[in-house]
């Protein structure tokens, strides 16, 4: 289903401070037009300089997400974001005069609340959704981290946490429409152990550090020494740990928060891919490394993807045969029809081009890590064209076939990647005689040459 892509009616403002900083911070969030995302604008800096929310920013993921462009920072972002794709607002434009966002209560509930104060308001441009055709996945073997996307109707995100401690257990939960966000996920809090605390503050970080604004589970006994840390950070005169293992008397919204805080911070990091996406997350074990390296990857699918419908627009103007005509010359048929423009011909020469889609059925299995078209099908696609350009001669090409005779002096110069467009050039090196054809075959990428061989063919009446 097209649906309309959103902005909000007004500015709206939040106060608060920073969770590591601790230094007070003012986010307001302003419309913006279509198209624009989610941008950041550092009003604290000379020139007041933007940041796009976009994962080829993403420089650390230590303790939440950190962007940089240009040497400018901006800091744990991932809970404003999962605020505004849990919201299903597309556009604003976010000014900050800090290096990170308040951390309010260590959720999203305060950003969903000051988003709904401004109002939602729909633009006359359609939204850009991401399609997920066939499974994704990544996975992070140091620390048994793992997240996979598979088709689906809807946008649907499943957390499942497990750190292997008594104290926290395993938790799973489920967003299974973004419109239960508000209300299930965004007041889930951030939480911690005690071992990651003291080390926090071994490093002079969480100076914005509150016992409402972040859930500590406390993994292990607390020294003596440690108690009057926590104390002196915390401003209170004295810490204790109740019977559910949290630090303090704070209580859970959810007995899976731990679960719903990571699925929020898996939306919110999500959000870098700068475009929705319709497909079923599952994440296990995630945190904002595998987040991030995951948005990235889909970022990169989905640029190679508009490179190559750029690419189509661009050749099909150029275009004198598509693929049906090209199969009332050809016996070959899907998925086995390798060329989808023929581009020019003359009586000894010939120019096809083949759009190497992310989707190609052999890319599953041919390194799926890192898929290229392997070197036998770009040899088998120059022989297609070739096949074009000598049927082409016959007044009824349908009535003959062409079969391989001979390849000699096959050359692969480099690697054919997803989202790239091949252009083949092929010539006759001597006239047709007796039904057999010589050919010299060259396969480019933009301009560069990736394949080269020379081929003989026969042809044989059906």
């Amino acid at each position: 289903m097209i649906s309309k892509q959103t902005t909000i009616k007004s500015p709206v403002s939040l106060d608060g401070v920073g969770i590591h900083t601790g230094k007070d911070v003012k986010l307001t969030f302003n419309p913006a037009e279509a198209n624009t995302g989610y941008v950041f604008k550092r009003v604290d800096l000379e020139g007041n300089p933007l940041i796009e929310a976009l994962s080829k920013y993403v420089v650390n993921t230590q303790r939440g997400t950190t962007l940089e462009k240009n040497g400018i920072k901006l800091k744990t972002i991932e809970h404003v974001l999962a605020a505004l794709v849990g919201l299903e607002i597309d556009n604003v434009l976010i000014e900050i005069n800090a290096e990170e966002p308040p951390i309010m209560d260590g959720s999203s509930k305060f950003f969903i609340d000051a988003l709904q104060e401004a109002e939602i308001e729909e633009l006359n441009t359609h939204r850009k959704e991401y399609i997920i055709k066939d499974t994704i996945t990544f996975k992070d073997e140091e620390y048994g981290s793992e997240i996979t996307v598979i088709p689906s109707d809807t946008y649907q995100v499943t957390a499942m946490v497990d750190y292997e401690t008594k104290v926290l257990g395993t938790q799973n939960a489920t967003l299974s429409k973004l419109s239960d966000f508000k209300k299930d996920f965004s007041n889930a809090r951030t939480f911690s152990f005690l071992h990651e605390i003291e080390m926090l503050l071994e490093n002079n970080l969480i100076k914005g550090g509150d016992l409402n604004n972040a859930i500590v589970y406390v993994d292990k006994k607390i020294s003596d020494r440690t108690m009057e840390k926590l104390k002196k950070a915390f401003n209170k005169d004295s810490v204790s740990v109740k019977s559910n293992g949290i630090l303090d008397n704070l209580n859970l919204h959810y007995p899976n928060e731990a679960a719903r805080h990571k699925l929020l911070d898996v939306l919110g990091d999500l959000a870098l891919i700068g475009r929705r996406i319709r497909g079923k997350v599952i994440a296990k074990k995630p945190g904002h490394f595998i987040n991030t390296e995951f948005a990235k990857k889909i970022s990169e699918l989905i640029e190679r993807e508009d490179r190559l419908s750029e690419k189509i627009a661009e050749y099909d103007q150029k275009a004198i045969m598509d693929a049906d005509k090209i199969m009332q010359i050809l016996p070959h048929r899907h998925p086995f029809l390798f060329i989808d423009k023929i581009l020019k011909i003359t009586d000894n020469s010939i120019v096809g081009l083949k759009y190497v889609s992310p989707d190609e059925s052999y890319f599953k299995g041919h390194f799926p890590g890192r898929p290229v078209m392997p070197g036998v099908l770009q040899i088998e696609a120059m022989a297609q064209v070739g096949g074009v350009l000598v049927l082409n001669t016959f007044p009824d090409p349908e009535n003959y076939l062409t079969f391989f005779g001979r390849i000699e002096n096959a050359k692969f110069k480099r690697p054919v990647e997803p989202g790239d467009t091949l252009i083949f050039e092929l010539e006759l090196l001597s006239p047709i005689r007796r039904g057999i054809s010589h050919m010299k075959a060259r396969a480019f990428v933009d301009g560069e040459l990736t394949t080269e061989a020379e081929m003989k063919a026969k042809i044989i009446k059906k």
